[in-house]
């Protein structure tokens, strides 16, 4: 391991972790660069054991013990606490940070090939709930994971802290747009079930009675739930029956729902 010591946060080493509280510029600066940002020692190992590789590891000196193992051949940058603030925007706690090269993404046509289960998400642009999604679909079986273009970065950091890394888990992929993305569902023989709220929906429990074989189970934005094109792409909608004068859950708390029931 190479371990560098700086005491400068204008140093230009650091360049990939600069302003991470920034969320417009690191939306456009992390995939342009090919980069993402992976938080924590336990989240920065479980993206090397999926194959993912370090360009730098930042950590603060109590914490080199437990993260430098993990960055291979790329440079360990050794920072006091006051540095990782002045650098990032916030105080960091988990110890330490990796900039991590993106994977290549497959293609969403490969990804259903093969796939049972899989969990669509539109247009969610909470990085929060699309982390919760991709935790909910590693812990309930799902074989991938498929987001539309309006869709929250996976990768992006709060992404990938409340994932808990199963982001590198789960296999994932960005639809087309929706002309172009409900072929590949039909040409996959996957039966895709919207969840929202109509008239003529069919309770989640008489659904998992008789479902389908291969299924994609789509979920809507936080605001306006799923767009007049996915409904019109479903083969069915589905909804979480409700009580209380509740109409409906937060997005990522109903990805769990329908994928135990489902599962």
């Amino acid at each position: 391991m190479r371990i560098v010591r700086i005491d400068d946060p204008a140093d230009p080493r650091l360049h990939d972790y600069r302003d991470l509280t920034d969320t417009a510029l690191r939306r456009a600066l992390e995939p342009e660069g090919g980069l993402y940002i992976a938080e924590s020692a336990k989240v920065i190992a479980r993206a090397v054991a999926a194959g993912h590789r370090p360009r730098s590891v930042l950590v603060q000196e109590k914490w080199v013990a437990d993260a430098a193992p993990l960055a291979g051949d790329a440079p360990v940058y050794v920072v006091p606490d006051g540095v990782a603030e002045a650098l990032t925007g916030f105080a960091v706690h988990r110890g330490a940070m990796a900039a991590m090269h993106r994977p290549v993404l497959p293609a969403a046509s490969d990804l259903l090939a093969g796939a049972r289960t899989v969990v669509v998400l539109e247009d969610i642009v909470d990085h929060t709930n699309v982390g919760a999604a991709f935790r909910a679909a590693a812990a309930l079986g799902a074989d991938a994971v498929l987001v539309t273009p309006r869709s929250g970065d996976p990768l992006y950091r709060r992404s990938v802290r409340v994932s808990m890394g199963t982001v590198f888990q789960v296999p994932w992929a960005r639809l087309p747009e929706w002309d172009a993305a409900a072929p590949l569902f039909a040409r996959a023989g996957i039966h895709l079930a919207a969840m929202a709220l109509a008239a003529d929906a069919v309770p989640l429990d008489a659904f998992a009675a008789r479902r389908p074989e291969r299924l994609a189970v789509m979920l809507g934005s936080e605001g306006d739930g799923l767009s007049a094109a996915a409904l019109a792409a479903a083969d069915t909608i589905v909804t979480i029956p409700m009580a209380g004068g509740v109409d409906s859950l937060n997005v990522a708390s109903a990805s769990a729902v329908a994928l135990w029931a489902l599962r």
